[in-house]
């Protein structure tokens, strides 16, 4: 009974086995099948863009250091004693308003001095006139010599020429007397005093007294290099690239944008021997006093429009391990078709190309990712939904049914 037994145990392992095999074989071919209908069917469908050339900014961002509107030392024109100052530093002051008052004591009298000399004048000029008009007669009827008619009346000349040099000495001494009060040259914003009530200055001191500094308008002064200024005058001569009045943004040290902008002014006609640059002036409104002499900012401003440049969402351009730009465009016959563009820059989201494209080209944005040259593709105009198919009836049966095989093994 025993080796009946242990027959009928062997049997029943190896129908277990076959059954195993067999539903483990299915499972397989089930796979392989569903595999087939989940692969994708066809060429790969990639979304396109039509491109067409439109008017781009060619803007270039550079550095710029601020520098007040107007500036202006005060100095004193006569020397003497401040007595007393008109001002409290950083205030806004006017125009011709009197900021210092240096000790007129010297400068009164020398006016009055030259004003004695004036009135001694105009008494030896009265004398001798006199004495002419009296000669004059006389030497008529000679009984005085023709030569002292001739000297009365020289005398008389000099005196009058005494009495202009005079009053020309009195203006001076009153004009110093009124250098004695210092007013502001220009309206603007006044610094520290360098100088306080109780010191010394003089006309030819190296030290001002104080500065102003209008600061609302401002410039902003922008470096350029003469090679890139050179670049822009040979594009402009270019069809397509036309000039453009220059509107000035800024950007400020810490990274924010001065809400204002800017006009360009002018372009100096030189370059910095030591720095190969070219200045270009901006003016901007500065209200708030935000910017101020001195400061560095970043300028953001467009010198010229090209004409014939083409927006390229960034998803579409590659670029190799040299840096060249490349684009895939839909070709004939539905295939990817590489061609090689100049894209130096962007603007916003999308590459500025400017050669290698051509009016109604499609330039391949979406599913780049597998693109190889000349492979067949299914076009569809950028953001179309992916069609996805719904699965069939009979399709489901084999697993099912695979299934149910291994279970009933």
């Amino acid at each position: 009974m025993n080796a009946p037994t242990s027959y009928r145990r062997s049997g029943l392992i190896l129908v277990a086995s076959a059954l195993l095999l067999a539903s483990c074989g299915g499972g397989d071919g089930g796979g392989k099948q569903q595999g087939g209908r989940r692969g994708p069917s066809g060429p790969p469908q990639v979304g396109y863009v039509v491109v067409q050339p439109s008017s781009v900014p060619m803007t270039t961002e550079l550095a710029g250091r601020v520098t007040a509107f107007q500036m202006s030392q005060v100095r004193p024109q006569v020397a003497g004693i401040i007595q007393r100052r008109f001002f409290k530093e950083g205030e806004v002051v006017r125009q011709g308003q009197t900021l210092y008052q240096i000790d007129p004591s010297l400068y009164q009298a020398s006016v009055a001095q030259a004003r004695a000399n004036v009135q001694n004048a105009q008494a030896n000029l009265e004398a001798a006139r006199t004495r002419a008009e009296r000669y004059k007669p006389l030497a008529q009827m000679q009984a005085v010599s023709q030569q002292d008619y001739t000297d009365a009346v020289a005398q008389a000349r000099q005196a009058a020429a005494q009495v202009a040099q005079q009053q020309a000495a009195l203006q001076t001494a009153q004009i110093n007397l009124r250098f004695t009060r210092v007013p502001a040259p220009i309206t603007g914003r006044i610094g520290r005093s360098l100088f306080t009530e109780g010191a010394l200055v003089t006309a030819n001191q190296a030290d001002p007294l104080a500065v102003i500094e209008r600061l609302d308008p401002i410039f902003v002064d922008i470096q350029q290099s003469s090679a890139d200024l050179l670049a822009l005058r040979k594009a402009l001569a270019r069809d397509g690239i036309a000039p453009v009045s220059a509107s000035v943004r800024l950007k400020l040290e810490d990274g924010s944008d001065y809400g204002a902008t800017g006009t360009v002014e002018f372009t100096e006609v030189i370059v910095n021997e030591s720095t190969g640059t070219v200045t270009l002036r901006a003016r901007f409104p500065n209200t708030q006093n935000i910017l101020l002499p001195g400061m560095f900012v970043r300028a953001m401003f467009a010198q010229a429009i090209d004409t014939q440049a083409y927006l390229v969402p960034q998803a579409g351009v590659s670029r190799d391990p040299k840096g060249n730009a490349t684009v895939y465009v839909v070709g004939p016959g539905n295939r990817a078709v590489a061609r090689t563009v100049v894209a130096e820059r962007t603007l916003g989201e999308n590459w500025v190309v400017t050669q290698g494209l051509a009016p109604g080209d499609k330039v391949i944005v979406q599913g780049t990712g597998n693109l190889k040259p000349d492979i067949a593709i299914k076009p569809v105009p950028a953001n179309t939904p992916q069609k996805i198919e719904p699965q069939k009836k009979g399709q489901g049966g084999g697993q099912s049914q695979g299934a149910g095989q291994a279970k009933a093994g």
